[in-house]
């Protein structure tokens, strides 16, 4: 049978049609036959659906003879503490992220949380699965063990480690988690800070009724800013459904590039790690680099998505990696990523500092504005990519393919990508210093792709 839920980097799709309780037991067992695991951390999220999803992954498990530990409701990231920290094989999260309501998903991790995606063993997963080439229950023999660890405390007092609240004043901060599974940690790390928190949405609730939990769209932006503005906050911090992202706003609303953040992290990370090396996506990268750079850093560039990102960030040992669309990886994170450390990190760089969040963006802004991430959907993404690489490459641009084609010229650069998740040609645009370049080849890339659509 077709499997059109297994994606590159995970399994995700409508339920039931592409993603069945009953296709949920069967990818368990395929999962315990492939990475032969003794002991797999389960937990899920919000969405409606996911417990019974959880609950079938589980029995899958536990008739293949693999002890599972329930860590219940949570975010993906508690699945990547959580699999080292109880010493497990492996970790399945239920969730399907930022995707609208009806759908869910499987985010997959073996020992240590490395990564299962499509060339790690996702696709013999999937080929398990398509062919039932599962052992039976008779055959499996004992049946595995099941137990629950539900205390949120250790991966709690793991955030707590990477900032020190004794230098911190009182703040005020904004926190939006869109109805997410963010609620419930943030509730507890507020109870040992000095902060006045301001909840927006803060109850898990998978109907959505305030709109999927996804900050990247522009009509979700607004009930955090609205918040900060009206609380004097000073600053606040929006989450996706499963919080493996954040998103941030100055305190007077302003929704800040993911870009922007990347470039803050590092070198918070490089102030107390000097010389470390610091992992970026290609996307949009002249602000990361003159950082970096500028604070004794090495910068490395690698393809985007999660699998590349934390494949680079083991195999180069880096501190940090950052990519803009706001998933941000570090290593003593088991290289995976998180989006509570980075808004604790950004807490803890106004901690230590006179400026605002504003005052620490608006000077790499105006340095390197960019477009942000434009999408197209077109009818030939190849073709399109072809027709914008022929054009520019008169003008004797670097290209570099690291992911998709970059064109660099001197004053600015180009990206121009097909998606790994989805349907879409991505663009992103920089320039060095000026508003109006970027603005004027957005007009004109966009040109170029629309003049095969019509």
């Amino acid at each position: 049978m077709a499997l059109s839920c297994f994606k590159a980097y995970d399994i995700r799709g409508k339920v039931p049609e592409q993603l069945s309780v009953a296709l949920a037991y069967d990818i368990a067992r395929a999962f315990a036959a492939e990475i032969q695991p003794t002991k797999v951390v389960v937990g899920y999220d919000i969405r409606l659906e996911s417990p019974e999803i959880a609950a079938s992954i589980r029995q899958g498990l536990l008739d293949a003879g693999v002890n599972v530990v329930d860590i219940g409701l949570c975010g993906t990231e508690e699945v990547y503490f959580n699999t080292p920290y109880l010493n497990a094989d492996g970790g399945i999260m239920v969730t399907a992220s930022h995707n609208p309501k009806g759908y869910n998903g499987l985010k997959m991790v073996r020992a240590g949380s490395r990564p299962i995606s499509g060339d790690t063993g996702l696709k013999a997963i999937e080929q398990r699965v398509e062919e039932n080439n599962l052992p039976s229950v008779e055959e499996q023999g004992n049946q595995g063990d099941l137990s629950q660890f539900l205390d949120k405390t250790p991966y709690v007092d793991h955030l707590l480690s990477y900032i020190n609240v004794d230098s911190w004043p009182n703040m005020k901060v904004v926190f939006n988690s869109g109805n997410g599974s963010a609620g419930a940690v943030i509730e507890q790390l507020i109870d040992r800070l000095p902060i006045e928190p301001i909840y927006v949405h803060l109850e898990p609730n998978g109907e959505f009724p305030n709109g999927v939990p996804n900050p990247l769209l522009v009509e979700n932006r607004n009930s955090t800013a609205k918040a900060v503005v009206d609380s004097g906050a000073d600053f606040g911090v929006a989450w996706d459904g499963d919080f493996d992202r954040c998103f941030f706003f100055d305190k007077e609303g302003r929704f800040i590039e993911g870009y922007y953040v990347v470039g803050l992290l590092a070198a918070s990370l490089l102030n107390v790690n000097p010389g470390e090396k610091i992992i970026h996506d290609p996307r949009l990268t002249w602000n990361t680099i003159d950082i970096v750079q500028g604070k004794g850093g090495v910068p490395i560039q690698s393809k985007t998505g999660h699998a590349f990102i934390k494949e680079i960030m083991r195999s180069e040992d880096a501190v940090y990696g950052g990519e803009m669309s706001a998933h941000h990886y570090f290593r003593q994170f088991n290289y995976c990523d998180s989006g509570m450390i980075p808004w604790l990190l950004v807490a803890q760089l106004l901690a230590d500092s006179t400026q605002s969040l504003a005052d620490m963006v608006k000077e790499r802004i105006s340095m390197f504005p960019c477009s942000g991430e434009i999408n197209f959907r077109v009818s030939d993404i190849p073709t399109t990519i072809q027709r914008v690489t022929e054009y520019y490459a008169e003008y004797n641009p670097r290209f570099d393919h690291t992911d998709g084609v970059s064109m660099v010229f001197s004053e600015w650069r180009l990206n121009i990508r097909s998606s790994n998740t989805e349907p879409l040609l991505r663009v992103n645009i920089e320039s060095r210093g000026s508003v109006d370049l970027v603005q004027e080849k957005i007009k004109e890339v966009s040109g170029l792709i629309n003049q095969g659509e019509r």
